[in-house]
């Protein structure tokens, strides 16, 4: 397959709209979720994002990260307000909804009207999880880091709850996403189903990879 060649000089020469899109696909393949949040008056929010990633597993930690402000964000406010949000996995049958909820609605505008998403509160939890997310968690935010290249903040938080489909949870505690009709994406717009390849025995030097379907 022949290649082509772009360098540094050219990236910065690109249109804008064109550079973001070549430079959001490049990471390939992301995770992509539904944010919930409210703030202290119970005014809710919902925002799409694809800027999510594990941290650890003992605490249970999650990052994600935020463009720079201004537009102020909802989320980010929201989140550091109260202390808590929710992440809510995306399957197929919501999709264009989720998509729907990165336009900038007016101040005191939830998405989850605008987008006819269910919010609910569970096990009280103070932000809202979605109805229709098959696999949900509820997270308490721990810490802010500022990125001072390109003005970002990466968030972390701890998982204190979750929600999963019955019967997408393995003995081993491996969660099936795609029985659970979870999806991802590339770019900034673009939403795909996967197929699993298979599920690999952990690597050691002196032991042959096996299968574990």
């Amino acid at each position: 397959m022949s290649k082509i060649h772009i360098n540094k000089d050219q990236i910065e020469q690109l249109e804008k709209q064109k550079r973001v899109h070549l430079i959001n696909s490049l990471g390939g393949f992301k995770s992509v979720a539904l944010v919930g949040t409210s703030d202290k008056k119970g005014n809710e929010n919902l925002a799409i994002f694809s800027s999510f990633f594990h941290i650890g597993a003992n605490p249970p930690l999650i990052g994600m990260i935020f463009r720079p402000s201004p537009p102020e964000r909802d989320t980010l406010h929201n989140i550091f307000e109260t202390g808590f949000y929710t992440i809510n996995h995306i399957n197929e049958a919501i999709c264009k909804q989720a998509h729907q909820t990165s336009a900038r609605y007016d101040e005191g505008v939830s998405e989850f009207d605008a987008t006819n998403l269910k919010s609910e509160y569970k096990n009280d939890f103070f932000a809202p999880f979605v109805v229709e997310s098959n696999i949900q968690l509820g997270v308490e935010f721990k810490e802010k880091m500022d990125i001072s290249i390109n003005s970002t903040t990466m968030i972390i938080g701890e998982i204190i709850q979750i929600y999963i489909p019955e019967n997408c949870l393995l003995d081993d505690g491996f969660i099936d996403i795609e029985k659970a009709n979870t999806i991802t994406c590339s770019g900034l717009d673009s939403y795909h189903k996967t197929i699993q390849l298979d599920r690999l025995s952990y690597a050691k030097p002196d032991k042959e990879i096996t299968s574990l379907l």
